[in-house]
């Protein structure tokens, strides 16, 4: 199946082949010519399968000669549960509209910043993204305007619910025109989901995508034990012992992730970070010269390290352990891919035993803790 025969319009297809996608993922099989009928849509699949495409690609379609010409009345509204996602959605609306034949605008719109820069910005908008509160601030202070709204989308929708949003979200709702295209897309299908799914939906398509399984048996797991002073210079010294030339290395925040590449490249080793404070352009480079083996070492964040899809990745280090279980597992199972083996390496603080020894108990595998002190780190 091709993105043609799904009905994506010519325009984007040269720009879908510059993005890398040579064919729909399961996802976008099944949501994009739903989303082209205007028909409501339940998603079910995991971060990382594809979803905002496919989303993005036939909301942007459905807007043409459709875009408001009223200042502040917004078309579609994305509502999200974090900056990052808000920062990532936007980001995939702004990279797809760059081939519409139409003017277009989209905005990320989140707290923790000044609320005034993005009052000024939100003139002439199309696309929304949203966290639920600020979208609340904007409202009272009378910045932007619903009664153009044509379509609602809820991403994460088990995570904004998990995170305490549902009486910002009942606001919300009361506040948009009844006639919209309701879409819904979420990692699980949760009590909470279905009750809001009862409520917004008419009639829906739904769309269920199993997460593959990771082969835990092809991925070599080792552990080490290290000081945090030490953490760094034995990434260092894995990297340049055992002479890896492929390296994914997941760190829990974006500050750990510059700081790691930082080092990694004053000591001589080429390095790159991917996550969202970084721009589209700089991320699909680092991902683009990863893939292709020209980088010789990815520092990747959770949130965009669902993308990262390489056939044969040989290793994966985890200089921080991820909050959950499932991400660890999600991480690991980046290497061990088409039946290629791969080796899976965490670094482990005294402070993080307690949390490791309860990801192993979750994955029903033990992996030995190797210690290092004997281990010389001159020079690294």
């Amino acid at each position: 199946m091709s993105f043609k025969s799904l009905g994506i319009a010519s325009y984007f297809l040269e720009k879908l082949t510059e993005e890398g996608f040579t064919k729909p993922f399961p996802i976008q099989e099944k949501a994009i010519p739903a989303i082209l009928n205007n028909k409501d849509v339940l998603g079910i699949a995991q971060t990382g399968s594809g979803k905002t495409a496919s989303y993005a690609l036939p909301i942007l379609m459905n807007l043409e000669g459709k875009t408001s010409t009223k200042n502040r009345h917004i078309n579609v509204l994305v509502l999200v549960p974090t900056r990052e996602l808000a920062i990532q959605v936007a980001d995939v609306f702004s990279n797809f509209s760059k081939a519409l034949p139409f003017r277009f605008k989209t905005m990320a719109v989140y707290g923790g910043v000044s609320i005034n820069p993005q009052m000024i910005n939100m003139q002439h908008v199309n696309v929304l993204v949203a966290t639920p509160g600020r979208l609340l601030d904007l409202v009272s202070s009378n910045a932007l305007h619903f009664s153009e709204l044509s379509t609602l989308v809820l991403d994460e929708a088990d995570k904004l619910l998990n995170m305490g949003f549902q009486k910002e979200m009942d606001k919300i709702l009361t506040l948009l025109p009844s006639k919209r295209q309701n879409l819904l897309f979420s990692a699980t299908l949760s009590p909470q989901v279905q009750g809001i799914e009862k409520i917004l939906l008419n009639k829906p398509e739904v769309i269920k995508i199993e997460p593959k399984e990771t082969n835990l048996d092809l991925i070599k797991h080792t552990a080490y034990a290290v000081t945090d002073a030490r953490k760094g210079p034995f990434l260092r010294y894995l990297i340049k012992h055992y002479e890896m030339q492929q390296v994914l290395v997941f760190t829990s925040s974006i500050y750990k992730a510059e700081n790691v590449v930082d080092k990694l490249k004053k000591n001589g080793i080429e390095a790159r970070a991917i996550h969202s404070k970084r721009s589209q352009g700089s991320r699909k480079v680092a991902l683009k010269e990863f893939k292709a083996g020209t980088l010789r070492v990815l520092v990747a964040t959770d949130l965009l390290s669902r993308g990262i899809d390489i056939e044969f990745l040989p290793y994966v280090i985890n200089y921080e352990l991820p909050r959950s279980p499932k991400d660890f597992i999600h991480r690991i199972g980046r290497t061990g891919r088409a039946e290629n083996p791969g080796e899976a390496i965490s670094l482990i603080t005294s402070e993080e035993r307690h949390h490791f020894k309860v990801i192993q108990k979750k994955m029903k595998r033990w992996i030995d803790l190797t210690y290092t002190d004997e281990v010389s780190l001159h020079g690294f």
